[in-house]
């Protein structure tokens, strides 16, 4: 609770953090915390205490959760306003007066983006209406769109799927991607919509899978197409790449073998792999995808039931 703050009398008054689940995914936010669930409301899960688990599956987590009684719409915007300038809402109700302490906080829009393009620094808050007199809000959010959505400015000319989005977000994320001169392997690339990101890039493209991919991608420079599986392939045989990037449709373990053979080789300097789920006993290999030093583990906007995990190193141009 915010120092000075009225008394919040709610049992809700016991969490700490807060996370928004993406459509559809709230069951396992809730299954990592078990019983440090205080409270569900829509998609919205309130915890006594953070969990890494969760925060994997969730669209954004509102960390330092702040609670306050209010006296007024103008009460209420006051007092974000006093934590920092930009407010996204996740209204499950209270909806008018929700809207109405909106209206008085600076405009928040929501624009497609194109890509690349230059993840905002500036912090981006999160906040509800839980009663009509009882806001929660974080001024500190693991994402730095509201309610972290992200959209992009549609290619409905040149990739052959709409696949390119997940792949432009999590580069988005990484804050890095490929440039002209490096080379990619696209594992499991048909029909080719990762392709086409890297190769608008600049990158040279090593494509592989035992399914065709579409013509269009197949006739564009510096692509090379191998019509073979990404699980017979030897590291060695393919040579050195600077970014490994897999969509490929299989069960978890099975990735985080061939991911480990091309670690073990030391061919690939930065991975990009979408971990793809078929059931509720195979989370445990996200956690050993995790473990992988510099690795990151996030439920994109444009994932389905899927996490993406990222282990891109450090861009030296960031000063880092």
């Amino acid at each position: 609770m915010a120092l000075g703050s009225p008394p919040v009398s709610s049992p809700v008054s016991a969490a700490t953090v807060a996370y928004l689940a993406p459509e559809g995914f709230v069951d396992p936010i809730t299954t990592a915390l078990g019983k440090r669930v205080v409270a569900v409301r829509e998609r919205l899960v309130l915890a006594t205490e953070p969990c890494e688990q969760a925060g994997w599956w969730a669209a954004n987590v509102w960390h330092d959760l702040q609670q306050r009684r209010i006296e007024s719409i103008g009460d209420g915007a006051k007092w974000l306003r006093s934590m920092q300038r930009n407010w996204a809402l996740y209204a499950t109700d209270f909806f008018r007066r929700a809207s109405l302490l909106e209206g008085k906080l600076p405009s928040l829009r929501s624009k497609a983006r194109p890509f690349p393009f230059e993840v905002p620094t500036s912090p981006m808050g999160g906040w509800t209406l839980w009663e009509s007199d009882l806001m929660l809000a974080s001024a500190r959010c693991s994402s730095p769109f509201g309610n972290g959505e992200l959209e992009f400015e549609e290619h409905k000319i040149g990739p052959p799927s709409r696949a390119y989005r997940k792949l432009w977000e999590a580069l988005a994320l990484a804050g890095r991607h490929p440039v002209a001169g490096e080379r990619c392997i696209d594992l499991g690339a048909s029909p080719g919509g990762w392709t086409w990101v890297l190769q608008a890039l600049g990158a040279s493209v090593l494509a592989i899978d035992k399914a065709a991919l579409d013509s269009s991608i197949i006739a564009l420079p510096n692509v090379e197409v191998r019509t073979e599986s990404a699980f017979g392939l030897d590291p060695n045989e393919v040579g050195p790449v600077d970014w490994l990037f897999s969509d490929v449709i299989c069960y978890p373990k099975r990735l985080f073998d061939l991911v480990n053979r091309w670690r073990a080789a030391g061919m690939a300097k930065h991975f990009v792999c979408t971990i793809k789920f078929q059931g509720t006993d195979e989370h445990a290999i996200a956690r050993s995808f995790a473990e992988i030093p510099g690795s990151r583990i996030v439920h994109l906007h444009h994932n389905k039931h899927e996490l993406t995990w990222m282990n891109v190193g450090v861009d030296p141009t960031l000063g880092a």
